[in-house]
């Protein structure tokens, strides 16, 4: 069961933390640099990404959580190791994405991804309202997809580190 685990919470990591990288650091800030156009990306990407990376997210952090448990079960000191409490920070730092992620991003999203098919179904530009959501929703997401990316990196650097630490 451990290597299954192992491959899911790797596979399903390497590919979250690779989207909100990818997303947080070049497509976002693409979208703000096309302007009124890039709502149309926004529109197409509001549809299935964020829910995606959600997924993703919970094969990640749902694998480690069960690889936590067999570890702590199989080894009841296992968690007052050095090896244990850096795993443990890097699950911490993981799941406290994960909520920003559903709290903050994906709704901000979602409304974007709204007001985009709104626009786009209207035929012309943003009203001064939609401009002004919209520019609000991009420095919303574009701050706490900074914070879930240096989260996961900090996760990231806990999780491949942990096993080499006395």
């Amino acid at each position: 069961m451990i290597p299954i685990l192992r491959l899911i919470h790797i596979v399903f990591g390497v590919f979250w933390v690779g989207s909100v990288l990818f997303v947080t650091f070049i497509l976002m800030p693409s979208m703000r640099a096309a302007g009124p156009s890039g709502m149309s990306v926004m529109k197409e990407f509001g549809r299935r990404v964020p829910m995606i990376m959600m997924i993703s997210s919970f094969f990640t952090v749902g694998a480690g959580i069960w690889l936590m448990v067999i570890f702590t079960t199989g080894a009841p000191g296992w968690m007052q190791s050095t090896t244990g409490r850096t795993f443990a920070i890097g699950s911490a730092l993981a799941i406290l994405a994960v909520i920003l992620g559903m709290v903050i991003n994906a709704p901000a999203a979602k409304r974007m991804s709204a007001i985009g098919a709104a626009i786009e179904q209207r035929g012309g530009p943003p009203t001064a309202e939609e401009a002004q959501q919209i520019q609000h929703l991009q420095s919303r997401l574009g701050t706490a997809g900074v914070a879930v990316a240096i989260l996961l990196l900090l996760a990231t650097a806990a999780m491949a580190v942990a096993r080499y630490l006395p």
